[in-house]
């Protein structure tokens, strides 16, 4: 399977704030309260992008493969790729960022992630009595991923 990865020379560079540290069960929201809680451990440090807005409204999402990093760190890395998921009719994001170029084993392994994820928010926003399903849309472009996101304007 062909994956549109950004190549180290043109990958995006971003800094991501680390809101789930990898092997985390908690789920916060943006104002710190537990959003949910998985049944099984994030194999990936997840966080955002907070010079941008994704398309769900929130920070735009990013993972960051690599060691466990501390909740609140924030980190410089390369974005290699980006991840969609459509959640009850929103597109959303998902830049995969890592400080070296990403293997085709650590692609497989991030949309495997991501489809599990989506078919277990489907199951949570039944229980929340939210109508809709979760769906990996696949593998894009990271560069085409931030285009599609609004700017934070800065102060």
């Amino acid at each position: 399977m062909q994956y549109p990865v950004n190549p180290s020379e043109t990958a995006p560079t971003v800094d991501v704030v680390i809101e789930i540290p990898r092997g985390s069960f908690l789920k916060r929201d943006d104002s710190g309260a537990v959003d949910f809680i998985s049944p099984l451990p994030c194999p990936y440090n997840y966080g955002a992008v907070r010079d941008y807005i994704g398309g769900d409204g929130d920070y735009l999402d990013a993972l960051v493969l690599g060691p466990r990093l501390e909740v609140g760190s924030t980190v410089m890395v390369r974005a290699f790729g980006a991840v969609g998921l459509s959640e009850r009719a929103l597109y959303d994001d998902k830049l995969i960022c890592a400080k070296r170029p990403l293997s085709a084993g650590d692609r497989r392994r991030v949309l495997l992630f991501f489809r599990l994820y989506a078919a277990y928010k489907t199951i949570l926003n039944r229980c929340r009595g939210r109508r809709g399903q979760s769906r990996c849309e696949g593998w894009g472009d990271a560069t085409a991923a931030i285009a599609r996101a609004v700017p934070v304007p800065r102060l």
